[in-house]
């Protein structure tokens, strides 16, 4: 997202950011010299929305509204603190959450309502800070960033991951690609509601109890995305994007299985997604730790094909299915009404 000058500050914006699908890590063992590496998507569904406004010169406490869990207001009050003692005191900023996705699903969730969050707050403030900036103040953007460049950019992405000669590295990961996506190919999401994914601490043991990942099968998914993924997205060759995704999906998949219990975390997504394979071409696979699992094909009218054999085999399972697009922008913002909050108003 683009930078603001000090002179354009608003009492009141709202930002509107994309989710993304993580496709699979490159190399999440660094055998090959850089750790993890990521290719991914921004979509069209599940975004987050939110309004940040100035409050009152008299009130130092901000408001937080419309927040869906004790969890999440949580987070925005320390991601305030955070943003306040990097940018500086100034005005107090209200927050008001209009939508976000479920969260630990595997849809970025944290990374994005950090990323419009702070874009948000800076606006308001007045200061040229830059999604990079704003995601390394908040501490987005450890392994992957896939989020925070699809925040700028939309669109399928691939990062460069970190070098693992330069420990002591905190710089994003690289955009080494950036590809328009295919607007006539559709991608159906299926969420198993009564699962979270790996998420915390929970994430950093699951990885850190894994084997090493083999130099050889890194050297296949480079190639994988270099080679067939990527070109076949500039072709709008979905027949060679589907297989290609299909093979990262499984390699990477079989690599996480004795953390989440197997290619999939939801058995119930795998036996909707294998539905979905046998009836129309599909490139099937899980976002991150899931439990969301997607299935992209070609056409709404195959999005649609997709759908109905997802559902006929999800019947008594707490499944809910979302068709998306892949979304070529980056978050947006606007500015906003001003309003001050009832008897907290000065």
């Amino acid at each position: 997202m683009p930078t603001t000058s000090r002179r354009i500050s608003p009492a009141a914006i709202t930002v509107e950011s994309p989710s993304r699908l993580h496709l699979g890590f490159i190399d999440p063992n660094g055998s090959l010299g850089r750790a993890f590496g990521s290719a991914g998507l921004a979509i069209d569904a599940h975004g987050t929305r939110l309004t940040a406004r100035q409050a009152p010169a008299s009130r130092q406490t901000p408001i937080i509204e419309g927040t869906i869990n004790d969890g999440q207001r949580e987070r925005i009050e320390q991601h305030l603190a955070q943003l306040e003692a990097a940018m500086g005191h100034g005005p107090t900023v209200d927050i008001e959450v209009h939508e976000t996705p479920r969260a630990h699903t595997g849809l970025g969730s944290g990374t994005q309502l950090a990323l419009a969050l702070g874009t948000a707050f800076a606006r308001v403030r007045g200061h040229a800070t830059t999604t990079a900036d704003i995601a390394r103040i908040l501490g987005r953007g450890a392994r992957s960033g896939i989020g925070i460049h699809g925040f700028d950019h939309g669109g399928l992405i691939v990062d460069g991951g970190r070098d693992v000669r330069n420990a002591s590295a905190t710089s994003l990961p690289p955009l080494i690609a950036r590809q328009p996506f295919p607007e006539a190919w559709r991608v159906l999401l299926i969420d198993d509601t009564s699962r979270e994914g790996l998420h915390g601490d929970e994430e950093k043991r699951g990885l850190a109890s894994l084997a090493p990942f083999p130099a050889t099968l890194a050297a296949h998914l480079s190639h994988l995305v270099l080679m067939r993924i990527l070109p076949a997205v500039a072709e709008s060759d979905f027949d060679t994007y589907a297989d290609a995704l299909c093979d990262l999906q499984q390699t990477i998949g079989e690599y996480f299985a004795p953390v989440q219990g197997g290619v999939f975390a939801s058995p119930a997504v795998a036996r909707a997604l294998e539905a979905v394979a046998a009836e129309v071409k599909a490139g099937i696979g899980q976002t991150s730790w899931g439990p969301v699992g997607f299935a992209f094909v070609a056409s709404a009218q195959d999005a649609g094909r997709a759908l109905a054999a997802a559902q006929r085999v999800s019947q008594g399972v707490p499944l809910t299915f979302t068709v998306a697009a892949g979304r070529n922008r980056g978050a947006t913002w606007r500015a906003a009404d001003h309003r001050h909050h009832g008897a907290n108003a000065a």
